[in-house]
């Protein structure tokens, strides 16, 4: 479902190549900074070996300020289309091994709320029983639906989708996708567009180009069409992973080799016209619903090539 670069599934897929299993319950939840690492110095754009950089019509990123980003890792972000929510991946320390980690009362979704003028105090959004265990992330919402991935107890696979529901402000009713979202299809990370009538994914199934491929599927009743692939004006002999369209459905926002792209939608609805925003440790990108602001995951690493932590960056549309 992917590679070993970003954070969370290099966690996950740790997690199913060991063998570990989630430990059997789950902690209440602590504060963030009672978990956070003292051993290491937080990455800034001072010290920042590999730091992003941005095409000329984006403004140069800059990390999100506190309360959003610590000394711990930051990942995966996702903006709704409503604006009013931040979700995001958060783990304390990427040291910790992923067993541990699934049972810390901290490693998993994350919600930071809009202020009117920044985010504010990050909660967790709690999405298993009380004495459960999973490892959860990959999120996006959609109007009242939550989707997210998951290592957990029951899966079809190592790691499914599940669905949530929103009821009086809380995320509920989990429950697994089921097939043929965890199964045949082989969904890897996704992104339904705002209307609801277009599922993207990565994926290494069969007839792409090679490595991970972008794919799309077309709502059809209460489940999705035959999947088709976005073919060699997006896909490359090289990973493309982690899309993301924009709400007015004219954008379609990828990572590949380290970087972040963007592709635009032709009159005759086919993707083109791709190119490179931002590059040097750049992922999972996801836009403010007016299209101006670009937030994504940037990873610091140590002179010997090592992830230290992640925070989440934005640039702004000039």
């Amino acid at each position: 479902m992917r590679g070993v670069f970003f954070l969370l599934f290099a966690l996950v897929f740790a997690m199913a190549a060991c063998g570990q299993p989630p430990a059997p319950a789950t902690p209440d939840v602590v504060d963030r900074s009672d978990a956070l690492p003292t051993d290491i110095v937080k990455g800034t754009p001072e010290n920042d070996l590999f730091p992003p950089v941005a095409s000329a019509e984006w403004s140069q990123p800059v990390p999100l300020e506190e309360p959003v980003n610590t000394i711990g890792a930051e990942d995966s972000p996702f903006i709704p289309a409503d604006g009013q929510s931040l979700y995001f991946f958060f783990t304390p320390d990427v040291r910790i091994p992923p067993g541990q980690q699934a049972s810390d009362g901290l490693t998993g979704i994350w919600r930071s709320a809009w202020t009117g003028s920044g985010w504010g105090e990050p909660v967790r959004v709690r999405l298993e029983e009380e004495g459960e265990a999973s490892l959860d992330g990959c999120e996006f919402a959609l109007g009242d639906v939550l989707w997210f991935c998951s290592v957990r107890a029951g899966n079809i696979n190592e790691i499914d989708w599940y669905i949530a529901h929103r009821v009086n402000g809380e995320w509920t009713d989990w429950q697994n996708a089921g097939k043929p979202i965890n199964g045949e299809y082989q969904v890897g990370e996704m992104h339904i567009t705002a209307d609801g009538q277009e599922l993207y994914f990565a994926s290494q199934r069969p007839g792409g180009y090679g490595g991970y491929d972008l794919w799309v599927s077309q709502k059809a009743g209460e489940g999705w069409a035959e999947p088709v692939n976005l073919g060699e004006a997006v896909n490359t002999a090289e990973n493309e992973n982690r899309p993301y369209v924009s709400v007015d459905g004219q954008e379609l926002w990828f990572d590949s080799r380290y970087s972040i792209s963007r592709c635009l939608r032709g009159t005759d609805g086919a993707w083109g016209n791709c190119e490179v925003i931002i590059s040097s440790l750049a992922g999972e990108p996801s836009l403010s619903p007016d299209g101006k602001t670009l937030y994504f995951v940037h990873h610091y690493l140590s002179a010997e090539q090592e992830i230290i932590e992640a925070d989440i960056y934005v640039s702004w549309r000039q």
